[in-house]
């Protein structure tokens, strides 16, 4: 397996890891009940999408009964 030859310096370290940081995910509004919801997807807590009713989405007084 290849090792490096030379140490590497601090300033080549940080202008490597400057690409690494985690960036912020992006939220819509779902148009329906105006929920945040990640973008291109199902609304989780309303189940709809682009105006339809996609998923049958169960009601929290269900979900305690069970």
């Amino acid at each position: 397996m290849a090792n490096p030859k030379k140490r590497k310096s601090s300033s080549a370290v940080r202008t490597n890891r400057a690409h690494q940081a985690l960036k912020k995910t992006a939220l819509n509004k779902c148009a329906q009940c105006g929920k945040a919801k990640l973008p291109h997807t199902v609304c989780t807590f309303c189940g709809t999408y682009r105006g339809r009713q996609v998923l049958k989405v169960a009601t929290v007084a269900a979900k305690a009964k069970k």
